[in-house]
């Protein structure tokens, strides 16, 4: 199948939904071709994930329910190890460790990297590996010096494929960051109107 993500997506019974719906031709045309596209890496996909500051996670546990998990650390936390590798470390957090035992049993994972400002969406399927306190020259690639946070562990993921989203029905949100960089101009030009009014206004003025 040319279209990895695809190829894991769309099992026998979605594509019987999509044909219900009337999407099932345009995607069949993905089905077809020599290679596999989007298993590995671009410069488009490693700058995007690499610019992120947090992503959801998903894993399923040996019963079978599916379990979603933020996580967040400074910019560029989650690494590119390769085209088909990154890895990000596991800081302490409320020590519940649902991801991880569930990853005991089943190392599939599903990845969603947000960047709401700009409305783009990119989710990846890959395969887990978590990596202990003792494999340090793994988790020296991870490690965040200025990050003040207790690494526990690392996660290295193989990545199976990846598809971006259209933006429809993604809500625009900026973070803190990116509202004062944009408002930072608008904030300097107030201080000088405030600094002229006060000159003005002083009997020395």
């Amino acid at each position: 199948m040319i279209y990895g993500f695809a190829d894991i997506a769309f099992t026998p019974t979605v594509k019987s939904v999509q044909e219900q719906m009337g999407s099932r031709a345009s995607y069949a045309r993905f089905e077809v071709g020599p290679e596999t596209r989007n298993r590995q890496l671009s410069d488009t996909e490693s700058g995007f994930i690499g610019a992120r500051d947090s992503f959801y996670i998903a894993t399923v546990s040996e019963t079978g329910w599916p379990y979603v998990q933020h996580r967040g650390g400074p910019t560029g936390f989650v690494r590119i190890l390769s085209e088909t590798t990154i890895g990000f470390a596991d800081f302490s957090g409320n020590r519940q460790y649902v991801s991880v035992g569930n990853l005991m049993t089943d190392d599939r994972v599903s990845l969603f990297f947000m960047d709401y400002a700009t409305k783009k969406r990119l989710k990846l399927f890959g395969r887990a590996k978590v990596v202990g306190l003792d494999s340090h020259a793994t988790l020296s690639q991870l490690e965040m010096p200025d990050y003040r946070a207790r690494i526990e562990r690392g996660f290295l993921i193989e990545i199976e494929a990846f598809d971006w989203n259209c933006p429809q029905h993604i809500a625009q949100r900026l973070t803190h960051d990116e509202v004062s960089t944009v408002t930072a101009p608008l904030t300097s030009r107030i201080a000088e109107l405030e600094a002229e009014l006060a000159r003005r206004s002083s009997p020395l003025g």
